[in-house]
């Protein structure tokens, strides 16, 4: 375990970290590892699967895309493909349906970092965030655009929201569960809806380990300034030669 006294001083505020991309991106991988360097470096963490911790009626809705639209269930994988029928299935009355859940859901979310804010936690980690949702709109939509706009005001800011960007034909042979062209458009929603908010740092598609500096790049930037000192940042950077002696 990391040597947590080592630290200046605390935290004052749990961070909000979150990650979101289109399927196939790499979020769990980097999840895992920003976790992990925290972890070596003192600081506590929490995660919370948006779709497990926040949806609203979860069970009902992914029910409801099985049995109307017989989406496969399961997890797509290299040589197991799913033919998921969800999130890609555009009709105009589930377009207005999802407005309306996903201002549930919105709601729901602030009760969620609340109380993730009342733990012992010093960052919170969001395994996908209400952004990935509002990806799903019709953004060119002047209305959707207003409604996002007015729901971003209520909803808790991340101090980091990560947008993975990803090539769509790698993150579809990582993860094949929605056709090519269908990730293509999800790519640019993303893309339209960073530039909406203004508040998500991308990173791009990049190797693995050039992508894992980048996104830890940012977190040692905001635990600087956070904590005020230089010690957690070469914590950070060398977090090894910072764990005790076996």
């Amino acid at each position: 375990m990391a040597d947590v006294h080592s630290r200046v001083r605390p935290i004052r505020r749990p961070l909000l970290v979150s990650f979101s991309g289109i399927d196939g991106a790499g979020k769990s991988t980097q999840i895992d590892n920003l976790r992990s360097q925290l972890a070596a470096a003192g600081y506590r963490t929490c995660l919370r699967a948006f779709w497990d911790n926040v949806v609203v009626l979860s069970r009902y809705r992914e029910g409801f895309v099985h049995k109307v639209y017989k989406s496969e269930r399961g997890i797509g994988a290299p040589g197991k493909p799913v033919a998921r029928r969800d999130k890609n299935v555009r009709k105009w009355y589930l377009t207005l349906m999802r407005h309306a859940l996903y201002l549930l859901d919105a709601m729901r979310l602030l009760w969620v970092v609340m109380r993730a804010r009342r733990s012992r936690a010093e960052v919170i980690i969001m395994d996908r965030y209400i952004y990935d949702e509002w990806a799903n709109l019709p953004l060119g939509n002047p209305l959707s655009r207003f409604y996002i706009r007015l729901v971003h005001g209520l909803v808790p800011h991340p101090d980091i929201a990560y947008l993975l960007d990803a090539d769509p034909e790698a993150a579809h042979r990582r993860k094949p569960e929605y056709p090519v062209d269908f990730m293509r458009e999800c790519r640019q929603s993303y893309r339209r809806l960073a530039d909406l908010l203004g508040t998500m740092t991308t990173i791009p598609p990049l190797p693995l380990e050039q992508a894992k500096m980048s996104v830890e790049g940012a977190m040692r930037v905001m635990l600087g300034d956070e904590i005020g000192s230089t010690a957690a940042v070469q914590r950070m950077q060398h977090p090894a030669e910072h764990l005790p002696a076996a």
